[in-house]
């Protein structure tokens, strides 16, 4: 998910549904197009999703990294993408499809979760106004829509967690909209600054033992019954990251902590 000007927002493809809009959609392992949506992505992945997945196959952040991701920066960008390596078979398969299905479903990405729609946050500059918008965007393939289940974009978004990897995409989404001007001056993208972003937000292990075991505390003062939670709960931590690097990088007030 992304914050959209008007020049984006009628670049996407596919057919845009209201929030109380109708599409009919279902998957399951006897459809004929089973599995082919898991091959030959290019599937970005947000912070939040490497939390869990690197949790769920019970990995530290730099072995998951290191193993399941490819970092590129693309042109005239100033903040790197974090793209989900697919196995070097023929067909370019996900690293967690089998015959059965997706090995990490209950954790898997939030472009997953949402598939076979596309959502963004589109900003009226003239209203002052933030609002969703969805597209419904299956591949030329997927024999999904021509079945009879129907659904409304917030009947699509109904598991459990699916609040959760919302909040914190939007909350990721805002700090990346802030990338749309160079924060890092003559450093550069791949200077200290930068790796210090980055390391806050895709790498929490590193980011927890940066606030614990370095000057961190001595520099930000931190609420004890947060710093209980941050110690042990990715989900606080990942928010005092993103409160971090906005502070760190544009002198942003934080909510989270303030100077000593």
């Amino acid at each position: 998910m992304k914050y959209l000007d008007v020049d984006e927002l009628n670049r996407l493809q596919g057919k845009r549904i209201k929030a109380t809009g109708i599409f009919t959609f279902d998957c399951y392992p006897g459809i004929a197009c089973f599995n082919r949506c898991c091959r030959r992505l290019n599937l970005f992945l947000y912070p939040y999703d490497v939390i869990r997945l690197k949790n769920r196959l019970g990995l530290s952040s730099d072995q998951f990294l290191d193993k399941y991701v490819d970092v590129i920066l693309r042109p005239n960008s100033f903040f790197p993408e974090v793209l989900l390596k697919m196995l070097d078979d023929e067909e370019q398969s996900c690293s967690f499809i089998s015959s059965a299905g997706c090995e990490v479903y209950p954790d898997r990405p939030d472009t997953c979760r949402k598939f076979p729609m596309e959502q963004g946050i589109f900003y009226d500059s003239d209203k002052k106004q933030a609002k969703r918008v969805y597209f419904f965007k299956p591949p030329d393939f997927c024999q999904g829509p021509q079945e009879e289940k129907v659904w409304t974009p917030a009947q699509w978004n109904q598991d459990p967690d699916d609040a959760l990897y919302d909040q914190m995409t939007v909350q990721w989404a805002e700090v990346k909209r802030l990338f749309q001007r160079d924060p890092w001056g003559k450093e550069g993208p791949e200077g200290p600054k930068a790796k210090m972003a980055f390391m806050a937000t895709y790498n929490l292990d590193r980011f927890r033992d940066f606030v614990f075991q370095s000057s961190f505390l001595k520099r930000y003062q931190i609420k004890a019954v947060m710093l209980r939670k941050i110690e042990l709960e990715d989900v606080e931590l990942m928010e005092l990251a993103f409160d971090w690097v906005r502070f760190y990088l544009w002198g942003i007030n934080p909510k989270s902590f303030k100077l000593r």
